[in-house]
């Protein structure tokens, strides 16, 4: 410990008289730090606003639509339409026991909802409690989703969008126990959707629209037919097997060919998924491969440096070498002055990026963070930093070392 803290001191007073070109050096280092570190940190951001983005809509969810026949199939003729009710909900679910939830969806336009003189006509929608789930449609606090005794007695009660909310009673109001009128029919406001982001959606988004049971849709509206429905499973490489085995299923019983992919038109959103993956790896990639060459040129200008740094004190090897100094004990030092001079550096760098990053996220920047996110630093960020740092701290020392450490006795002590 005694020898570390000696080492330490004799470091520092080199530092010290040479102030002007370790503040240089320190500078390649700590910019190197910093940019790689800031880097990163927004590609971790990146990724998890785009998987917010995308799973604004759901996770692992599969929206389905009937369509018809294109394909004559064991003498029934093409153009045939596929019309589903909850039961072929439930023997898909049956059949397909990847699927983890499942759930049909009604949907009736130009219905009026009103509050008194406040009227909109968004999606009425009926579905069974598991939607919510699969959606990602959570409710605010003091409400609640649709539950199955709401289905079961076929209760009139409704899950409001929260900017349907706000325009039926007004923005952020309380209207969990007040009642809106669908056609003239009042409905209890059960719950309000917590506020998301959604990028995508398929008939209109969830913060405008009304959720209702799917049993009181029915027998308000008299639907008999489901416009969709949604699946959910757990592993998206199984998106393509789970399509399949949909298409089989229902293909047995309305007589189609499953090959015929018109008869269901499925958008699978775990496509998503592999996209974000690939996406998000090529994105940190580039931004890692950056802040990678701008430490590289900090670590070659440490390296030059520390040639220098041999040569001014080739005598002092000599002395060193003439009173019993092994070569590894000369090496040691200066792998030792190296790591000492990259890490204060990067410390310094490490404090910069954290600051930016800070600013970054207390700046009121919505608008662009729901674009590309927020940096954060998380300990993967680190632990690759940490790595890099190490290993070009340790070459650009090492060979400055090496070098130091074959010096000729005697051409130390005459130089």
């Amino acid at each position: 410990m005694n020898q570390i803290i000696d080492d330490l001191k004799e470091i520092f007073s080199y530092f010290r008289q040479y102030k002007g070109r370790t503040a240089m050096t320190m500078f390649g280092i700590i910019w190197g730090t910093f940019t790689v570190i800031l880097l990163l940190a927004f590609g971790v951001g990146v990724k998890k606003q785009l998987s917010v983005n995308m799973h604004g809509i759901g996770e692992g969810i599969a929206i389905c639509w009937p369509g018809q026949t294109s394909i004559p199939y064991q003498g029934y003729g093409r153009n045939r339409p596929i019309r589903l009710t909850e039961n072929e909900i439930e023997l898909i679910r049956g059949e397909v026991k990847e699927i983890v939830r499942i759930s049909p969806e009604f949907s009736k336009w130009g219905s009026a909802i009103s509050v008194g003189d406040k009227i909109n006509r968004p999606n009425v929608t009926g579905i069974i409690p598991e939607y919510g789930e699969m959606r990602n449609i959570w409710p605010e606090a003091g409400g609640r989703w649709l539950n199955e005794l709401d289905v079961e007695h076929r209760r009139r009660v409704v899950f409001l969008g929260n900017l349907l909310r706000d325009l039926l009673f007004g923005e952020k109001a309380d209207a969990i126990g007040k009642y809106v009128y669908i056609d003239e029919i009042p409905f209890l406001v059960v719950g309000v959707m917590r506020a998301k982001t959604q990028a995508s959606s398929y008939n209109q988004r969830d913060q405008d629209r009304a959720f209702i049971p799917m049993t009181t849709h029915k027998a308000v509206f008299g639907f008999r037919y489901i416009e969709n429905f949604v699946y959910q499973i757990n592993d998206p490489r199984l998106g393509k097997e789970v399509q399949n085995k949909v298409y089989a299923t229902l293909a047995k019983k309305f007589k189609f060919d499953p090959a015929d992919k018109e008869t269901i038109g499925i958008w699978d959103t775990t496509e998503f998924d592999q996209f974000l993956f690939y996406f998000s790896l090529g994105f940190t990639i580039f931004m890692g491969v950056i802040g990678v060459i701008t430490l590289l040129v900090g670590g070659i200008g440490l390296a030059n440096i520390m040639y220098v740094v041999v040569q001014e004190r080739t005598p002092e090897i000599g002395i060193r070498r003439g009173v019993g100094a092994k070569r590894r004990h000369i090496m040691g030092q200066f792998i030792f002055e190296t790591l000492v001079l990259i890490g204060l550096s990067a410390f310094i760098g490490f404090l910069l990026a954290l600051g930016v990053i800070g600013l970054m996220a207390a700046l009121p920047l919505e608008s662009v963070k729901e674009a590309v996110g927020t940096p954060e630093l998380n300990p993967m960020v680190g632990l690759v930093t940490i790595v890099i740092l190490g290993t070009i701290g340790f070459l650009s020392g090492y060979f400055p070392a090496r070098r130091a450490s074959r010096l000729n006795v005697v051409d130390c002590l005459r130089y």
